[in-house]
């Protein structure tokens, strides 16, 4: 019996200043093709690659040159501002935008299903872990879009809800290398951590700075300014370098160094299949979630539909690398498990806390009560270790 063939977009910019997460999506989501199209489904999946090279105005070109050329779903974009650029374009010729990046929430769109984290997985479980173990006093940098902004917005007002305090905010424009002046700001006020949201090779450079200034004054940086982020994951440790590798926090649902059946298995197939890498990360395991719940969603519906296959994608279930996943029915964001991982010189990260079970999508915050503290109570996290 011959195979029902669809034809997917998988849209990355794995050229630009945040290429290096990008290219990890990018290989997460092939490797699912590769997957699917290996075993015996009833479908196959065929999938068409573009590289917006970080332009907006691409995004939004080749979204539509997609869309007209009768392609109905498209798994991509990492950054928020991207992501908006290219909603109006599904929305207007009803195409569905599977987005696997963790992202700063309040939204919702019929067109969109979102595999990365919401805000209530990633933010508020750092909150909670900085202000419970690190400190209140917070310094905020990141670059210069919503990604930041918001996300900013967010930890401000748990950070507050905790006692807690944003001593300062500064933004520099994604791409911007020239971190000197923010790092005298921060080592002028002295705060309990840096809570870190640059991305790409503004992220890379700072963490390099930070390091080497707090050094040069006899700063244990890791110990005594820890820096802080929703953002830093395994393909980014390399960026950053030797030197300035180790001692850094991350909020994320995904980390490589999971012991699980399921990761041992993911991380065999995604190294055999991308030697030259990046290695993997929470976006591209999102990216390879994003394919492996469309293609389930697609064989069930038996059409690629929008609507039908946003209707299906609701009922699946998967043993994802990182623990179970599904789509919640009615955000149509994923139910995921947060973690809290601190870098290693090794280039990978050790989990310090984890959520029991996962933990519902939470976009706008409204399941809280108070507003921001539901989603941070210890008891849904268990110490891994130290």
């Amino acid at each position: 019996m011959a195979r029902a063939r669809y034809r997917i977009g998988v849209m990355f910019s794995t050229t630009g200043s945040y290429s290096v997460v990008a290219r990890s999506m990018l290989n997460g989501a092939l490797l699912a093709f590769n997957e699917m199209n290996a075993g015996s489904n009833t479908i196959a999946l065929e999938p068409v690659v573009v590289d917006p090279t970080g332009d907006l105005a691409r995004y939004r070109s080749l979204s539509r040159d997609l869309l007209n050329s009768g392609i109905r779903h498209v798994v991509g974009c990492y950054t928020s501002s991207s992501r908006k650029e290219v909603i109006p374009c599904f929305e207007k010729f009803d195409g569905m935008l599977w987005y696997p990046s963790h992202y700063e929430g309040f939204e919702s769109s019929d067109n969109v299903v979102y595999t990365g984290a919401a805000p209530n997985q990633h933010v508020l479980p750092l909150v909670d872990y900085l202000a419970t173990r690190v400190g209140k006093r917070a310094f905020c940098v990141g670059s210069n879009y919503i990604w930041a902004w918001e996300n900013n917005r967010i930890f401000r007002e748990a950070l507050a809800a905790r006692g807690g305090t944003v001593l300062a905010e500064r933004y520099l424009s994604v791409g911007d290398t020239e971190v000197d002046q923010v790092i005298a700001a921060i080592i002028g006020q002295r705060p309990d951590f840096v809570f870190n949201n640059l991305i790409g090779t503004s992220a890379y450079a700072f963490f390099r700075a930070f390091r080497a200034a707090c050094r040069a004054r006899g700063i244990d940086q890791a110990a005594e300014i820890p820096v802080a982020s929703c953002t830093l994951s395994e393909p980014e440790l390399p960026e950053i370098g030797l030197d300035a590798v180790d001692g850094h926090l991350s909020s994320s649902v995904y980390f490589s160094s999971l012991n699980s059946p399921e990761n041992a298995a993911f991380i065999a197939a995604y190294t055999r299949s991308f030697p030259e890498g990046p290695v993997s990360s929470a976006d591209a395991e999102a990216s390879y979630i994003a394919v492996k719940l469309l293609a389930a969603a697609l064989s069930q519906a038996g059409t690629d539909d929008a609507r039908t296959v946003r209707a299906a994608v609701a009922d699946q279930r998967l043993r994802a690398p990182q623990g179970e996943v599904r789509i919640d029915r009615q955000t149509f964001h994923a139910w995921l498990t947060p973690r809290i991982g601190r870098s290693a010189a090794n280039g990978q990260f050790e989990v310090l806390l984890e959520s029991r079970e996962p933990i519902a999508p939470d976009p706008y915050l409204v399941q809280s009560s108070p507003r921001f503290a539901g989603a941070m109570r210890s008891p849904l996290l268990k110490v891994v270790q130290q």
